[in-house]
């Protein structure tokens, strides 16, 4: 049997990379006989520059790895990172937004207060950076500590007379929702990052506040990381999806073509999982190819209609496989491998 293991990051626990190797592991202790391609991914969140800076490795693209010290969300000094691609004649930049605001930078328990003061000002740095010698410059969103509607990003592009004319700018977002309302930054996100509903609601008004913002406000994507995404798009961005660009970018479809299944998976596979990150995009291609797409995730809270209209045929839990959530976390490779031998058993021929 022919298997196709491609994963989301899980959480703050594993890579994309980690968690591939771990359900691949697993899988060959169960089922030694079938043939493993692992393809980790990523939805334009924690690990987009290092899954593209695989691809392009693996398939001869020049691609380097740029560092630079950026603001980080609390204002101390983080080191970030970027990718540069030349590729027929055209340099793009690959940003990923959480190098410099995300969630992971923050301590846990200052995200009560950092919620409403954290900055994506390090974001503009980046760009800015990217801006000296490229064509187009794409920014993953996702994974972030800010909600911020992008204006530390803004106020950094200012402060370095940074001129995005002649640059094709793209935001490669992983959530579809809108800037403002039930389903937008601060709602939606928000309690992610520390916010108490109070907190809420003064961030729903400081980023209905923001005129720059209002004219991009019900674009899908205006919402993600924080309202980083209406930002982008306040500048002429264009939205993409991240999965859809990291599966056309990572040749996640060749892949496809020579599997009989395919292994998905993120921490949380939820109500979000179906509003435009990974796992969607993984399962639409699976879809198209009439092979099932099995999800593994550290826990699922989608019901299985939901699930089956986005083109899952099964989901399971790490954590109820292991028997809660804590044991999970504390050893999260030993139990994913563990989920993953238990999944072998139920699907391979």
């Amino acid at each position: 049997m022919r298997v196709l293991i491609a994963p989301d990051c899980f959480g703050g626990t594993l890579t994309a990379r980690e968690a591939a190797d771990a359900i691949a592991t697993g899988w060959r202790e169960a089922k030694p006989d079938d043939a493993i391609t692992q393809r980790p991914l990523a939805d334009g969140g924690p690990g987009f520059v290092d899954v593209l800076h695989a691809a392009m490795s693996a398939a001869g693209v020049p691609a380097d790895i740029r560092y630079i010290d950026v603001t980080g969300p609390l204002g101390k000094p983080v080191e970030a990172r970027w990718l540069s691609v030349s590729a027929d004649g055209v340099r793009t930049a690959y940003i990923e937004s959480a190098e410099a605001c995300g969630l992971h930078l923050i301590p846990a328990e200052l995200r009560p207060e950092s919620c409403e003061t954290a900055t994506t000002r390090g974001v503009g740095e980046l760009i800015a950076a990217a801006a000296d010698d490229n064509d187009v410059i794409t920014v993953g969103l996702g994974g972030s500590g800010t909600t911020d509607g992008g204006a530390g990003m803004l106020a950094a592009l200012s402060d370095a007379g940074v001129s995005l004319t002649d640059i094709s700018l793209v935001a490669a977002s992983d959530v579809e929702n809108p800037l403002l309302g039930p389903h937008g930054a601060a709602h939606t996100f928000g309690p992610q990052k520390g916010a108490s509903p109070e907190a809420v609601e003064r961030l729903e008004v400081k980023l209905a506040a923001m005129d720059v913002l209002k004219p991009v406000s019900d674009i899908p994507g205006a919402g993600a990381a924080g309202g980083l995404g209406a930002a982008l798009l306040s500048l002429g961005a264009t939205v993409t999806s991240g999965a859809g660009l990291v599966r056309e970018l990572t040749g996640l479809d060749a892949a496809l073509d020579a599997a009989d299944v395919v292994i998905t998976g993120e921490g949380s596979f939820d109500w979000q999982s179906l509003r435009g990150k990974l796992i969607t995009a993984v399962a639409a291609g699976a879809a198209e190819r009439g092979i099932p797409c099995i999800a593994i995730a550290g826990q699922v809270a989608v019901g299985r209609r939901e699930m089956a209209a986005a083109g899952v045929q099964e989901a399971y839990s790490v954590s109820d496989h292991v028997g809660s959530v804590q044991k999970s976390i504390a050893d999260a490779r030993k139990s994913l491998i563990a989920t993953a031998r238990h999944v072998a058993r139920q699907w391979s021929r």
